[in-house]
């Protein structure tokens, strides 16, 4: 028989893994499609985003699975979206003290994490469903998993519209950069490449 203690392993490792490849938010379920187009031009910002939805998307669930028996039906919308508003403030409000060049380049898309579908889709569809372990790592899985989803295309777009990533030279002295991939057209087509190959591998392993 499995114990316990085998049982949640197992199952914190599925919520975790789901996030990252199985309901990846990007490549598998398409949410949060406006930060993936906008903000991965480059690496740096993608990362920063990634990095501020993970802290809200971590602290929005904890609340959620907290207060999840004294939500009412008709009231639970509204409290996910205050829980998630505050902490949305606080990310972008600690990017504009420290980061402020960063907070300038990201723009209107930090405060529009308010709206985003991951974030009410994980506390509406997990947090106000489950336990406080749960909860944070689901919150963890999904988080990473959209953060390297955006890492991944702002890599590919910032190589080959710069030949560097991070400032670091990577492509040859004879590459011709392609000034394409740095503007939008360039986030619709990797995003339809990308998926195209998660498509080829999901039916790979089905």
């Amino acid at each position: 028989m499995v114990n316990k203690s085998e049982a949640g392993t197992a199952l914190y490792g599925q919520t975790l893994l789901a996030g990252l490849w199985r309901e990846n938010p990007v490549f598998r379920l398409l949410l949060g499609m406006c930060p993936t187009l906008a903000v991965t031009a480059a690496v740096k910002p993608a990362l920063t985003m990634g990095c501020c939805v993970i802290f809200v998307l971590l602290c929005s669930n904890v609340i959620v699975s907290l207060m999840r028996n004294l939500l009412k039906p008709h009231l639970r919308i509204l409290m996910f979206t205050l829980t998630i508003a505050t902490f949305v403030t606080i990310a972008d409000l600690f990017l504009k003290a420290f980061q402020p060049e960063m907070s300038e380049v990201l723009g209107p898309y930090v405060p529009l994490i308010i709206v985003n579908c991951i974030i009410i889709c994980r506390a509406e569809a997990c947090a106000s469903k489950n336990g406080l372990f749960v909860s944070i790592v689901d919150a963890l899985g999904m988080g990473i998993g959209f953060t390297l989803t955006l890492c991944v295309l702002a890599g590919v777009r910032e190589l080959l519209s710069t030949g560097k990533i991070f400032e670091v030279q990577f492509m040859p002295d004879a590459f011709v950069p392609w000034a394409a991939m740095g503007m939008p057209v360039g986030a619709f087509i990797t995003l339809g490449l990308l998926l195209g190959l998660v498509n080829m591998v999901t039916k790979k392993e089905a």
